[in-house]
């Protein structure tokens, strides 16, 4: 994809208010999207997320008014809830040195000083310093689903309001050590989306951006 491809899929994104509940997405394309987040990059290598994928119509309809009645959750075939998770501890970090090391052909040995590091760095959080930083970690893949769903051609609707504890609640996260952080309606526009034509609004360049 060239540059110009790139720009045009970023420019014709929008954040989807109304979904085609008639389309659906491809298995080939789920698991893109599910790759991008998975391979986007987080602090010291930390990962701390997970992906609860949502298509059970029964599921959503329950979702729906923890969301606050917006129908996207229901209309589109996928709803993405980004967690991160709440047991990132030295036996976490010490089980993804170990998985970094089976990866890498690193003896566990070898990765002492990086546990130090990240312990470290955990420690010198309070709760809600963690909990801030966490959630940070998710808005990483939060961008790479959004730029290759636009990539692909697939709308997407990221939402921040719900209700997170009965997210967690209704999806039994804390049994996973999970609290969800932001949630995605992922499918096609409706042609009644009255959001879909209205011109790009963003700051212009030189608004945004300093070269030195």
């Amino acid at each position: 994809m060239n540059n110009t491809a790139i720009l045009e899929a970023l420019n014709t994104r929008y954040a989807t208010q109304e979904f085609d509940a008639s389309k659906t997405i491809s298995a080939e394309d789920l698991d893109t999207l599910i790759e991008s987040m998975r391979l986007a990059p987080s602090s010291y290598g930390v990962q701390p997320w997970w992906f609860v994928i949502v298509s059970d119509p029964a599921l959503k309809e329950k979702l729906l008014p923890v969301a606050y009645g917006q129908k996207k959750v229901v209309q589109a075939p996928y709803l993405f809830v980004l967690c991160h998770r709440t047991d990132v501890n030295s036996d976490y970090v010490h089980s993804l040195a170990e998985s970094l090391g089976e990866q890498r052909g690193i003896a566990i040995d070898q990765l002492a000083s990086l546990e130090q590091a990240i312990n470290g760095m955990l420690a010198s959080k309070d709760e809600q310093q963690l909990n801030a930083w966490l959630t940070k970690q998710v808005y990483i893949p939060l961008g790479f689903l959004l730029q290759t769903a636009a990539m692909l051609g697939i709308d997407a609707g990221p939402m921040e309001g719900f209700s997170h504890h009965d997210f967690d609640k209704i999806l039994g996260l804390a049994e996973h050590n999970l609290t969800s952080c932001v949630i995605v309606a992922v499918g096609y526009r409706s042609a009644n989306d009255a959001t879909a034509n209205a011109p790009k609004a963003r700051r212009p360049k030189e608004k945004v951006v300093i070269m030195k």
